[in-house]
């Protein structure tokens, strides 16, 4: 999976780039960590460097004459945050017109930011769903971690209808800390039921990312013969001379569009188009310099 999706040269370049995870959710996490209960009922979880404006109260004095160097104690309530990277894998995401479908370019990108992420320490973790949800891994920010999150990834194969509503519903219930929500999905789906499962998450005051993956052909209907059209999820077929509905068809795709762009806005979800004809590498860098000039 490493090897496959997160080559050497890529990695090197996100290092290089500086970018990391801090730029996915920096400002989101500005205070989100504070609170007057640390050091008091809360678990010790490990030291960072002591910045100018840290109370000194917090200095661990121990460390100090042991390194000469000052560090603070941080306790588990304040350790970065915990993400979950939501992925459908339903029939339709196995779609391709291309050279990759939608399900491997949504498994590309779940695994580089899964690094990224575990790179900055942060907490990561991944469920999968088709009509139920296929795998959960509660979120960790341990390094070797990331193989386990990579064997998940790598065995998704796309299969059986979708119902991401029910599964938005399940995870917000079961998720008590606020955090970073990151759902990638084509978005087939009644989209007016998943904004409401993503609502959900708003009203709990978590950050909500969707990555929408989408294929060329979805996008520009440049289907040159009559065509039988196979739907992925319940088997119904139809044979159109696509000329003939084109039109009618972009019309929709892009009302839609325009419509989730809407209604992700006023619910303060980010919304992000993706197309599977352009390099993942080069989608994720640009959406982390999008997200730095934000900050």
């Amino acid at each position: 999976m490493h090897s496959n999706y997160l080559t050497e040269e890529f990695i090197a370049k996100i290092d290089k780039f500086n970018l990391r995870a801090r730029l996915i959710v920096e400002g989101f996490i500005v205070g989100l960590h504070k609170s007057p209960y640390h050091g008091f009922s809360v678990e010790f979880s490990d030291h960072r460097q002591y910045n100018p404006g840290d109370s000194i109260n917090r200095i661990d004095w121990k460390v100090y004459a042991k390194t000469n160097r000052y560090y603070i104690k941080r306790y588990e309530e304040e350790t970065n945050l915990k993400a979950y990277i939501i992925v459908d894998h339903s029939n339709s995401m196995g779609y391709m017109s291309g050279k990759i479908s939608k399900l491997e370019y949504a498994k590309a990108l779940a695994s580089a930011l899964a690094y990224l992420m575990i790179s900055q320490q942060d907490a990561v973790g991944l469920l999968s769903y088709t009509n139920k949800i296929t795998n959960y891994i509660p979120p960790r920010s341990m390094r070797s971690y990331l193989n386990i999150i990579f064997k998940e990834l790598f065995n998704l194969q796309a299969k059986d209808t979708t119902q991401t509503v029910d599964i938005l519903h399940s995870l917000a219930d079961r998720i008590k800390k606020r955090g970073l929500i990151i759902l990638i999905s084509d978005m087939i789906d009644d989209p007016d039921k998943i904004l409401q499962g993503l609502q959900h998450f708003r009203h709990q005051k978590h950050e909500v990312i969707l990555f929408h993956i989408q294929d060329k052909q979805e996008l520009d209907f440049n289907f040159k013969n009559e065509t039988e059209f196979v739907d992925s999820e319940t088997g119904e077929k139809i044979v159109v001379s696509p000329w003939q509905i084109k039109n009618d068809y972009l019309t929709e795709y892009k009302n839609n569009i325009t419509y989730l762009k809407t209604k992700c806005h006023e619910a303060f979800i980010e919304y992000n188009p993706i197309s599977t004809e352009t390099p993942f590498e080069q989608n994720l860098f640009q959406y982390l310099i999008k997200r730095s000039k934000l900050m």
